[in-house]
């Protein structure tokens, strides 16, 4: 009898890396709940890849909720869950950064992570299995100047992934923290051909995902040629 396919939520599919990532792991038979903030390009990548999914926005703790209890209904349970989805709506200075900007920032790139993280916890350790994935990003490593609220939300959902690898080692749920550099996507007004490729980029995040049972990849580093370890 073959195996049952494997399960995966995956956040921020409809651009860049978690698009990519959410045709990859569809491609590589596992069934997908893929969500993002908009409708049609969400549709676009049902039709391309055969995956399921709904728009949310993440900014709101209760979408978030209902993502989750959706995703688990659409799929049975989550195998693996993908917290990929962040933003940065403009490089400036910590002094000329806005509230609202930080509050939004925290929203997204901390709060909804952190909501997923405790549902999925919850759901993998009583199964004792399940893999946790946390896409943050090489400036957790860098303070760079001008991105100092993005960075001081991926430091902080550094330091949850931290904790939770430590935490689910007990409940066999492996956690992986993934810091990809820069990645030629959509995120940046401007092109970088010199960068990584999203496809590139969402295929170590799959390697990370398929390695053997026995092991877990708890940290994953990687960068374009054209990046030094800063």
């Amino acid at each position: 009898m073959a195996a049952e396919a494997r399960t995966a939520l995956v956040t921020g599919a409809t651009r860049g890396i978690g698009r990519a990532l959410a045709g990859q792991l569809s491609a590589a038979g596992f069934r997908v709940f893929a969500t993002g903030r908009n409708q049609e390009l969400l549709r676009d990548l049902k039709n391309e890849t055969g995956c399921e999914g709904e728009a949310f926005d993440l900014a709101s703790p209760d979408q978030v909720f209902a993502l989750y209890r959706n995703a688990v209904e659409a799929l049975e349970r989550i195998d693996v869950l993908v917290n990929n989805a962040g933003m940065n709506n403009r490089k400036a200075p910590v002094a000329d950064t806005t509230l609202e900007e930080f509050d939004y920032q925290y929203a997204v790139n901390l709060r909804a992570p952190y909501i997923l993280c405790r549902e999925a916890m919850r759901d993998m350790g009583a199964r004792q299995e399940g893999h946790i994935v946390n896409v943050l990003s090489t400036c957790a490593k860098a303070r760079i100047p001008t991105m100092g609220v993005y960075s001081a939300m991926k430091c902080a959902l550094d330091g949850l992934t931290g904790s939770l690898i430590k935490e689910a080692r007990e409940y066999n749920v492996k956690v992986t923290a993934v810091y990809p550099g820069g990645t030629d996507t959509d995120f940046r007004k401007a092109t970088r051909p010199e960068y990584m490729c999203a496809e590139s980029a969402a295929a170590m995040i799959v390697h990370a995902i398929s390695a053997p049972a026995d092991v877990v990849v708890h940290e994953l580093t990687y960068r374009p040629m054209c990046e030094t370890n800063f």
